[in-house]
């Protein structure tokens, strides 16, 4: 099969005919073998109902359906799951990405042997109050992962080849950041295209304002799991150790000192508990025995983790 293309929705009956319909024109104006799969992350407006009926229509359209709402993330992993194609496309269901660049997208991917295509909306219909700080974020997470040549990493319309979506996994709301994963899990040959942003024609946008203090904790989660996630004992026992370190030659210093000023009869000095030096050595030390065991215990947890991606999958068509 040449394409899979994944939507994940959430409430988006009204746009699902319109949606299907120009991505089964594309396909068949192409000659692409593909399949259409639809992952409704529990909506509540009659979405799922709708996809039945669209599946009875067209053989191409499969349906997975959340018992409640996970998130964009959760359904996207388990679309990937589901996917059969050799290229696998993602875009939102709002109607604001246009299947009509489908195919440069898979030309992109299977003549270039691009891993990863990012769409690049390079001219957006968004208000001022969610492309500032969009921005920003974008601008922070290229200095961050390195990936030089992004300028949207949060673009719903993005192409990959198959071997990626399958060695990857997608999880809390980490699909802001998936190239970021893909790079750390090996594949570095990643592009981007410019790609229309269109008004929205149904519905209401489903981000509030809480996406923005979530982007910035999630590109420093992903940052810290991409660079230490299988080896964390590097960063918290390093830190540890320094800050053991560092409390240790300052109480060797303080009973030194004391030390001295007791062989040559000094009688002036105060006691080392009096001493301010004392309590930072001491809050040093501790601190470097907590991060280690913090670093260990992290290194037990790691290889534990094996139920990140269990959903509740109510039924499939």
């Amino acid at each position: 099969m040449d394409i899979s293309v994944v939507v994940p929705l959430y409430n988006e009956v009204e746009s699902l005919p319109e949606l299907t319909s120009w991505i089964s024109r594309v396909m068949d104006e192409n000659g692409f073998s593909y399949e259409i799969i639809l992952v409704d992350d529990g909506s509540n407006d009659g979405s799922w109902d709708m996809i039945g009926r669209l599946q009875g229509g067209n053989s191409h359209i499969r349906g997975i359906k959340f018992r409640r709402n996970y998130g964009k993330s959760a359904a996207l992993n388990v679309g990937f799951e589901a996917t059969k194609g050799n290229v696998v496309i993602t875009m939102d269901a709002d109607l604001q990405d246009s299947p009509d660049e489908i195919p440069e997208l898979y030309r992109r991917i299977s003549e270039d042997k691009y891993d990863l295509v990012s769409g690049w909306k390079a001219k957006r219909h968004d208000p001022i109050t969610k492309t500032i700080p969009t921005k920003l974020y974008n601008a922070a997470a290229r200095r961050m992962s390195g990936i030089k040549n992004l300028h949207d990493f949060n673009c719903g319309l993005k192409a990959y080849r198959s071997t990626v979506v399958k060695n990857i996994e997608v999880y809390g709301e980490m699909h802001r950041y998936i190239p970021v994963i893909a790079k750390w899990a090996g594949f570095t040959k990643i592009g981007e295209q410019i790609v229309e942003h269109r008004a929205r024609k149904y519905g209401t946008t489903k981000f509030g304002m809480s996406r923005f203090i979530n982007g910035l904790l999630d590109l420093l989660s992903i940052f810290f799991v991409g660079k230490f996630g299988k080896r964390p004992m590097h960063f918290f026992g390093t830190m540890g150790v320094l800050s053991f370190l560092t409390g240790m030659v300052i109480a060797v210093w303080l009973i030194a000192d004391k030390l001295y000023d007791i062989a040559h009869e000094i009688h002036i000095t105060r006691d080392v508990t009096n001493n301010t030096w004392f309590y930072i050595a001491l809050v040093a030390i501790i601190i470097g025995s907590q991060l280690f065991l913090t670093g260990f215990v992290a290194e037990l947890v790691s290889r534990g983790s094996h139920d990140r991606n269990n959903y509740q999958i109510e039924e499939r068509i």
